[in-house]
């Protein structure tokens, strides 16, 4: 089958592998979309980052040449030994976090903060870039006859939307801001919809980003029209409850932190190439907090529910639908040219 593998940064091979079966505890689906993650495009521009390219990953064993893909949807095709939540013929989202299960953050339920935390497409296993993916079976969401496989595809990137609202102290009424209104930065906005936010302000230099914000119901601010801060702070009588930092800029993390009102909240859910510098009295003299997160950890279920509802459209956020033969030239490399797509989505045929 075809799949695709990074072997190293710029260094990814559309190869013909071998097609996996359902091994004892998998479940084998037939891909049927995966997106392009941010993730996935560092990797690709300067990675490793999650890929294990020299020692094998603790919990699948492998290490680079690996399949990539991570945010997929595909149909059940094959049952292994043992698996008694899914059948032949089933749609589902695949959730793709490994976790050990033994360290004190698994036993709590975090199993997002696990010491050993890898994900499918990323640290081994195999992948959604690739004609058939063989995937345990804990890792599997059913996708109601009302979610399209291409909303399927979807799920994952808004659970790391969702997780990140859920995990702020944002409340029914409050204002938020959100710096980033790439494929993450679109969906927070929808998950903070769903939260109940009153005000939600998309700090965008992209116009056909920031009228995507907008289109979901944002209030646009462009950062060549002046200090964001100040806009912010106008805008919002004082500055919002929460900001969210979408973009991995390092400036752009100062300017989040002092969007905030005294004991705002920003969150961090971007992953950042660099480091970035802050001044401690901006967060101390408001009283303010800086939190980060990863991932996602029992979400995929409400996420789902909300793409039932509406939430999360993937015909305002998938701007680009291509195949496995052009995942590299129109993919990743379209995404480095062309800043301005939003979710570009993989056929796997």
């Amino acid at each position: 089958m075809k799949a695709l593998r990074w072997y190293k940064a710029k260094d990814l091979r559309l190869e013909k592998i071998a097609e996996p079966t359902a091994k004892k505890g998998e479940v084998k689906l037939k891909v049927e979309w995966c997106g392009i993650c941010g993730s996935d495009l560092h990797e690709y521009t300067v990675g490793p980052i999650f890929i294990p390219a020299e020692t094998p990953h603790p919990l699948t064993g492998d290490k680079a040449p690996i399949v990539m893909g991570h945010e997929f949807s595909g149909q059940v095709v094959e049952i292994g030994e043992g698996v008694t939540r899914v059948q032949v013929g089933d749609r589902v989202a695949v959730e793709p976090i490994y976790s050990c299960g033994e360290c004190e953050a698994c036993k709590q339920g975090k199993y997002n903060l696990c010491d050993k935390m890898g994900f499918y497409g990323l640290s081994g296993g195999g992948g959604g870039f690739s004609e058939f993916a063989s995937v345990p079976e804990h890792m599997l969401h059913k996708l109601p006859e009302t979610v399209s496989y291409e909303q399927g595809a979807l799920v994952e990137p808004a659970a790391v939307a969702l997780h990140a609202v859920k995990q702020s102290k944002l409340q029914v009424g409050d204002k938020a801001a959100v710096f980033g209104t790439g494929p993450i930065g679109l969906l927070v906005i929808e998950a903070l919809k769903a939260a109940g936010a009153t005000e939600i302000y998309a700090v965008e230099l992209s116009e056909q980003r920031r009228q995507k914000a907008e289109e979901l119901g944002a209030i646009g601010i462009n950062p060549h029209n002046g200090d964001v801060v100040e806009q912010i702070q106008q805008l919002s009588s004082g500055g919002v409850d929460v900001a969210y930092e979408v973009t991995g800029v390092p400036p752009v993390l100062v300017q989040a932190i002092n969007s905030t009102k005294f004991n705002g909240e920003t969150m961090i859910v971007s992953i950042f190439e660099t480091e970035a510098s802050i001044h401690p009295q901006n967060i101390v003299m408001k009283e303010r907090t800086v939190t980060g997160i990863i991932g996602y950890r029992d979400v995929f279920p409400a996420v789902i529910s909300l793409m039932a509802k509406g939430y999360f459209p993937a015909e305002k956020l998938v701007t680009k639908r291509i195949t496995l033969d052009d995942v590299v030239t129109e993919g990743f490399e379209g995404l480095l040219k062309e800043r301005n797509h939003i979710k570009i989505l993989v056929k796997a045929e």
